[in-house]
């Protein structure tokens, strides 16, 4: 009897070692993840290129985790509110951005507004990279890329202006270096995203615009709204082999530029979380259905990663991509 009151005291006391244990874990490791919907981040108005590519990927996302994926759009600021947002929000796994270079090193190395670094973000996992494009109003006579650089220095006097998704974001950049290489000046109308972006030069708001392409171009192209002349990629998906590429440029066959991007959380989110959602990206990346409508939206697709460190080198080359691109334009970083 003894030896069996013995025993039962034993039990009870490694019961109640451990669960001292599990009680001094934090609490997101104690229990499974997710257990309730996830957020996922656009900085963007609905209707552009990253909401587009988001919807894509949540639908697959919430498949894989078994939890409800919302996607919610935050425009203003080149991204700065959506990466707000999620700075904002606990580091739990639970909110994630559909970030690019835009907004998670330009917007904090160039404007003074931005209260962030690019290091309070950590990468959970690339996704693509979108082809840029360079389209004009209807009313520009120009169908080629060189004959639009023509044009621009026939109206020396007269600047012409360009639409972007807003101040310093790479295609901001990108306007300001193809002016300094041709010797022009070009005005820099700045929207809140693609899509209001589209619809200012659709409606002959601006003379063109840089954006990341999406399908609805060669629709308003189509319907003699816009006049898609080049891409600044040297190949580009099967599905949009009809835009020409940069390197058919007699003037700038040298002038390329894409935009990375991926998913990103808030630093500090506990690794398994975090690895829970690059096990869900990597299974809606090796879709082929889901490459498919990438690739017709424009995206270059990246291949599965399945592990941080394969992350966090996807982040140091976003890094290094942008400070060579500020230092090429003359900029100076708010680090510096």
């Amino acid at each position: 009897m003894h030896s069996i009151n013995r025993r039962r005291f034993l039990q009870y006391a490694g019961f109640a070692a451990g669960s001292a244990a599990l009680t001094s874990l934090p609490a997101f490791a104690a229990e499974a993840f997710p257990t309730k919907a996830m957020s996922l981040v656009v900085p963007y108005p609905a209707g552009g290129a990253s909401d587009t590519s988001a919807r894509i990927f949540g639908e697959s996302i919430g498949k894989s985790v078994r939890q409800q994926v919302v996607v919610e759009n935050y425009g203003g600021g080149t991204g700065l509110i959506g990466a707000n947002k999620v700075l904002a929000a606990p580091a739990d796994g639970y909110t994630f951005f559909h970030g690019s270079i835009n907004e998670v090193f330009l917007a904090p190395l160039l404007n003074p507004a931005a209260r962030y670094k690019p290091q309070d973000f950590m990468l959970a996992a690339p996704i693509s990279d979108a082809n840029i494009v360079l389209m004009v109003r209807n009313g520009i006579p120009a169908d080629t890329l060189d004959k639009f650089i023509d044009y621009a220095k026939q109206n020396k006097g007269k600047p012409l202006t360009y639409a972007t998704v807003g101040i310093d974001s790479i295609y901001h950049l990108m306007g300001d270096a193809l002016g300094a290489r041709l010797g022009l000046t070009f005005l820099h109308v700045p929207y809140k995203g693609a899509a209001p972006a589209l619809q200012g030069l659709a409606g002959g708001e601006v003379d063109f615009a840089i954006l990341p392409y999406q399908s609805s171009f060669d629709a308003m192209q189509q319907q003699g709204r816009l006049k898609l002349l080049t891409s600044f990629s040297k190949t580009l998906p099967a599905s949009i082999k009809h835009i020409a590429l940069i390197s058919q440029s007699r003037t700038v066959p040298d002038f390329e530029y894409m935009i990375s991007g991926g998913y990103f959380v808030r630093q500090g989110t506990p690794a398994d979380r975090v690895a829970v959602l690059r096990k869900a990206i990597g299974e809606a990346l090796r879709k082929p259905e889901l490459r498919a409508k990438l690739e017709a939206e424009g995206r270059t697709v990246v291949h599965p990663i399945d592990s941080q460190q394969q992350a966090n080198q996807y982040f140091d080359q976003y890094q290094a991509r942008v400070t060579q691109l500020i230092r090429s334009v003359g900029r100076k970083t708010n680090a510096a």
